[in-house]
């Protein structure tokens, strides 16, 4: 894999890329482009709060059947399943499989009201990454004084993040890919691998994707690990630009565009 195919990936809409690709044995670049751009990556952040939940899981800190009541935040709409539910309680490790496998929003907030935005924020100063970050809980409306984004980062950052997680230097790391397994959004650069999106847990066709995506208005961020026959790699795209109008062609290309990377990851691997 290399940077040659990048050059026709669509600008329109003031599209602005970030591009990594790593093995994760070597730590070896592949491909990249804009890698080190701060860019908005939605719920990407979330990475950070399942991290903090999945240490204090393993550390004994936190009991995996204490049970979380939704109503001790506001709703939240949007991506997510519990929302949707009849039950107000639902133990912590169920909580953060939504957040793994839905992206829930609802989810989100409790489990960040328990363990604190700031205890989440310090994961990335111990992981050494200074441009990645969840910046907020989640809220319908963003008010003036609300931080812009919910969180942000870069490509490269983010693969060095999945490659800490597939390494398992973390006591947290395995329970946290148990948790990404679960995705259910493969439309993406996952959209490139042909996976069941509801049951990609095993390999198939010797191929197995875990990944965490984020989607917002002009923002579209996917971040993973792709196991093969040949290697793992860790990658990053991120991609963020201006909508123009309620049907926002440029959607489309940007879409479009993240599925050409994947048909590469999924040729290379």
């Amino acid at each position: 894999m290399n940077d040659a195919f990048m050059s026709s990936l669509p600008t329109a809409g003031r599209a602005t890329w970030g591009i990594s690709v790593v093995d994760v044995v070597s730590g070896r670049r592949l491909a990249g482009r804009g890698e080190h751009r701060r860019l908005a990556t939605a719920s990407v952040g979330k990475l950070f709060l399942l991290l903090e939940v999945a240490d204090r899981l393993v550390s004994g800190q936190l009991p995996p059947h204490h049970l979380l009541d939704r109503r001790a935040v506001e709703p939240v709409a949007d991506s997510g399943l519990w929302q949707h539910l009849a039950t107000d309680l639902l133990p912590v490790v169920d909580a953060a499989a939504l957040v793994g496998a839905v992206s829930d929003n609802l989810a989100t907030n409790v489990l960040l009201d328990l363990v604190g935005l700031t205890a989440v924020q310090e994961w990335p100063k111990r992981l050494g990454l200074t441009d990645t970050a969840l910046h907020d809980q989640v809220r319908d409306i963003r008010r003036p004084s609300d931080p812009p984004t919910l969180s942000t980062g870069t490509a490269a950052e983010l693969t060095q993040l999945m490659r800490v997680l597939h390494t398992g230097d973390l006591r947290a790391a395995a329970r946290v890919l148990e948790w990404l397994e679960l995705g259910t959004d493969l439309s993406m650069v996952g959209s490139a691998f042909g996976l069941d999106p509801l049951a990609h847990q095993r390999p198939d066709r010797g191929v197995r994707l875990i990944n965490k995506t984020g989607t917002d208005d002009g923002i579209r961020a996917d971040v993973g690990l792709v196991h093969g026959p040949r290697r793992t790699v860790a990658y990053a795209v991120l991609v963020n630009w201006t909508p123009d109008g309620p049907n926002d062609p440029h959607r489309d290309a940007v879409l479009a565009g993240m599925r050409e990377v994947g048909a590469h990851l999924r040729a290379d691997v």
